[in-house]
């Protein structure tokens, strides 16, 4: 995003925030309304282009929010959306998602307040992991053959009743209202989303076998001296790094592997 809408979404993250720091306010249900304002936003293109002209009044740009929204969801929402459409959008694809990210924001906090939130992020990880590792699973979730009531269906079998209920939602919404994204780069959004609500980095871990108990806590502390904040570890196992570990932290890649090395040591014999 460029600076005017990077400017809109921390407003509209902090009004979030406030809003749910008020625990009257179901997050879960603020959640799949925000979803669905997201999906009428994706299909009305001349609603989404009104609600961000810079040409228009802010404060006439809430009224219409207020007469769209008004009878299909509730106070909170509308009040939400109307803070957003007055703040200036760089372009109307940042406004829209923005509100889907708020809505995934909401489904994490009822996660938090139910104490899942821990449980959600690993869940997400994990079942990345396994999406990555399954190409005819990835395809039927990933693929335009199937239907969203079919794509639905398949999360239920996959994760109901063995991840949390946010998880499924979370995970659902995504493949039903992927909006162009790739299914793993979702997931990734998704896990980094539910690391900064818990108020640490994501830490990508690969290892040759299982850290054990003490080597992630030894881990973990390194790399919060490193950069100054807590890390939550997501831990791979491959083989094929021989040893030792590679961490990547965003774009960021820490390799101690001994394939890593051997592969440099082959490189400069090549040159």
């Amino acid at each position: 995003m460029s600076g005017a809408s990077r400017e809109a979404l921390a407003a509209a993250r902090e009004s979030l925030t406030a809003l749910t720091d008020n625990t009257s306010v179901d997050a879960k249900v603020l959640a799949d309304e925000l979803s669905a304002v997201t999906a009428l936003l994706d299909r009305e293109v001349s609603l989404r282009r009104v609600l961000t002209d810079p040409a228009q009044d802010g404060e006439a740009k809430a009224q219409l929010v207020a007469r769209v929204l008004g009878e299909q969801v509730g106070g909170a929402t509308v009040d939400l959306v109307s803070g957003m459409v007055r703040s200036r959008w760089s372009a109307p694809r940042h406004f829209v998602d923005a509100v889907e990210e708020l809505a995934d924001s909401a489904e994490l906090v009822a996660a938090e307040r139910d104490g899942s939130l821990e449980d959600v992020e690993d869940e997400l990880f994990r079942f990345s992991r396994t999406v990555s590792s399954a190409p005819e699973l990835r395809a039927a979730l990933a693929g335009s053959s199937a239907g969203a009531q079919a794509k639905t269906q398949l999360v239920h079998s996959l994760l109901g009743g063995r991840a949390k209920p946010a998880t499924e939602r979370l995970v659902t919404r995504l493949v039903t209202h992927p909006r162009g994204r790739s299914l793993e780069g979702g997931l990734d959004a998704l896990s980094k989303l539910a690391a900064e609500r818990r108020d640490r980095s994501v830490a990508i871990v690969t290892s040759a076998v299982p850290l054990s108990d003490g080597q992630k806590q030894r881990l973990g502390d390194v790399l919060a001296r490193l950069y100054g904040r807590r890390m939550h570890l997501n831990l791979d196992v491959d083989p094929e790094v021989l040893g030792g570990i590679a961490v990547r932290i965003g774009d960021e890649v820490i390799n101690g592997s001994i394939a890593e090395r051997l592969g440099e040591a082959q490189r400069r014999i090549a040159r």
